[in-house]
């Protein structure tokens, strides 16, 4: 049996991450309500991004140039490498104003039983960009998780050999949290990354 025109929508949109059957059916009448010239801008948004979104050569964000415009500028400290498993995690450190280096993507963390192996990630790309630049701190902003705890461990080990700081980010309890309401490894993690005030 055919799919209806609205059901293809929907069940399109419901593909998309975090969205369920529900959003996915308020977005698809929402686009119906939308001007012709807001739908189309939509699609032609997600034509361009498709046709012309790249890895920067030199971090491997996403861009449309052949370098990235946080590699490319001229106010960043090029001697501080953020390093985050996720294009999208730039974003996210980027909204904090509080880092003014330059970023490292992996494109994932290891994970040898899902096949993401260090070959298959940037990591040699890493350790090439400290042996040929004058780096003199690697943060690593992995997540807080076995994968990411695993791969900042591995990234530490193979930066030994060469003068760079190698610091990890510091988590635990969130702003305005209470300290009642923390698990037990968030607040022990939260008391190792303590610093004096």
């Amino acid at each position: 049996m055919k799919q209806g025109i609205i059901e293809n929508l929907i069940t399109e949109l419901s593909k998309l991450p975090g969205i369920g059957r529900k959003t996915a059916q308020r977005l698809a009448f929402f686009i119906l309500t939308m001007t012709d010239e807001e739908a189309k801008g939509i699609s032609r948004a997600i034509d361009e991004v498709k046709e012309k979104a790249r890895f920067c050569r030199e971090c491997f964000n996403i861009t449309d140039e052949e370098v990235c415009n946080i590699c490319s500028s001229s106010s960043r400290d090029r001697t501080k490498i953020c390093v985050v498993e996720e294009p999208s995690n730039i974003l996210v450190v980027e909204r904090s104003k509080g880092f003014d280096g330059i970023y490292h993507v992996l494109l994932g963390a290891l994970s040898p039983i899902d096949g993401f192996t260090p070959d298959k990630l940037k990591i040699n790309e890493l350790v090439e960009r400290v042996r040929k630049n004058s780096i003199q701190e690697i943060i690593l902003a992995t997540n807080p998780n076995t994968k990411g705890e695993m791969t900042a461990q591995y990234i530490r080990e193979l930066l030994k050999p060469f003068p760079v700081r190698v610091t990890r980010i510091a988590y635990g309890l969130p702003m305005g949290g209470d300290i009642e309401f923390a698990d037990e490894v968030t607040l022990s993690k939260a008391l190792e990354g303590r610093r004096e005030i």
